[in-house]
């Protein structure tokens, strides 16, 4: 079963918070979830598995479908980082060369779908 849609009114509000830092961990979680929904909603598909544990994960960008097992384009990075990213704090090229974001596989990229819009 899907997770319900987090409404503009409450994710803009929380991913503002957690930007902002010292946000509670339920803000941060509301917060990396919103910004995950938007991904999806901005690149639909099924090629990629944006992960941020212990949060959430999504797929995302159009191209071959992943249904079974390990997918073989995987994006994974801790909440502090993400939000970084999709506020546009960080880049991805400085997400990936520091370490924080792991990218694997040959389609494993945000490039250009971040920052996002919130």
């Amino acid at each position: 079963m899907a997770r319900a849609k987090i409404a503009d009114d409450v994710g803009g509000p929380a991913t503002r918070a957690a930007v902002a830092g010292g946000a509670d961990r339920n803000t941060i979680a509301t917060a990396v979830r919103y910004l995950l929904q938007l991904l999806a909603e901005r690149a639909p598909g099924n090629t990629v598995e944006v992960r941020v544990p212990p949060f959430g994960a999504v797929q995302c960008i159009p191209g071959p479908r992943h249904t079974r097992g390990t997918p073989p384009n995987v994006v994974e990075t801790d909440a502090a980082t993400f939000l970084a990213l999709a506020s546009g704090a960080m880049s991805w090229d400085e997400g990936v060369a520091s370490g924080a974001v792991h990218a694997s596989g040959q389609r494993a990229s945000l490039e250009g779908l971040l920052p996002l819009r919130y």
